[in-house]
């Protein structure tokens, strides 16, 4: 008996080559067309969508309009936001420095800033570039789960994980002095009668090359001072309420520029794209 995956491509190759000429050739130039289109999509200088909204362009108007400090267990900056806007060292533009002086010396959780908007399912698009050997920056979920920014960490704890869950894949990454993209579709954890019944999930390309596909996101990592929820049950006690988008100071020289994001709704546990 055929099995049925091999039945499957027969009737697919014999329903293609039925087609009419030009549908045919239509077939074929989608196929052709589609990694292009893709890759268009993802990576440096992708620009947002209209459905999106921009939540960094560069300028302090819209940084302080849009961005606060998250006030955790551990933070003693203050309002206004230190975080400064500095010339960008490879293009044209302005961008955000996350070198905030009351994160000196790896400090996290003191001088971290927030999304003042919260949200559930996402797609995030965020560049950042790290101007110094181990310099240490991180991307939070829902202000909850991290994607590591750590030049010189291959480990999982290291660039571009979804931290402690995944490798690194730190083949993608530019190295210093240049600019990164991470692209990132975000589905929520979901809760039946506020019991947790599906753990969040993530897939995210880095510089426009997919390194992690539907991954299921098992706790907050870090502790109370990481984000939401990293001091319930250790971690593993996540609520069923939206969060921002967290940016980590560590006191290091690591910068970021065009930030957007597109809200979404994922019905089924699935985000790859």
């Amino acid at each position: 008996m055929v099995p049925l995956n091999i039945q499957l491509r027969m009737i697919k190759k014999a329903y293609i080559y039925a087609l009419p000429p030009i549908a045919l050739l239509l077939v074929v130039l989608f196929q052709i067309a589609m990694p292009s289109i893709l890759k268009k999509s993802t990576g440096i200088g992708t620009k947002a969508p209209k459905s999106a909204e921009v939540l960094f362009n560069g300028s302090r108007e819209m940084l302080d309009e849009k961005w606060t400090y998250w006030e955790g267990p551990r933070f003693s900056s203050e309002l206004p936001l230190k975080w400064k806007i500095v010339d960008d060292p490879v293009n044209n533009g302005t961008v955000v420095s996350s070198n905030d002086p009351y994160a000196l010396g790896g400090n996290y959780g003191t001088a971290d800033i927030v999304t003042i908007k919260k949200y559930r399912d996402f797609r995030l698009h965020i560049e950042f570039l790290v101007g110094q050997k181990a310099g240490n920056s991180g991307v939070y979920l829902q202000n909850r789960y991290e994607i590591q920014v750590l030049d010189g960490d291959s480990t999982n704890h290291g660039m571009g994980t979804v931290i402690n869950e995944t490798e690194s894949p730190y083949y993608a990454y530019n190295g210093l002095g240049n600019w990164n993209a991470y692209d990132i579709a975000f589905r929520a954890a979901r809760f039946n009668d506020g019991t947790l019944s599906e753990k969040p999930m993530v897939t995210m390309y880095f510089n426009g090359k997919k390194v992690h596909q539907n991954i299921k996101i098992t706790q907050v990592w870090g502790g109370p001072n990481s984000g939401l929820d990293g001091g319930n049950n250790e971690g593993k006690g996540i609520t069923d309420k939206p969060g921002g988008i967290k940016l980590q100071a560590e006191g290091h020289d690591v910068l970021y520029r065009n930030i957007w994001i597109q809200e979404l709704d994922f019905k089924q546990a699935d985000t790859d794209f």
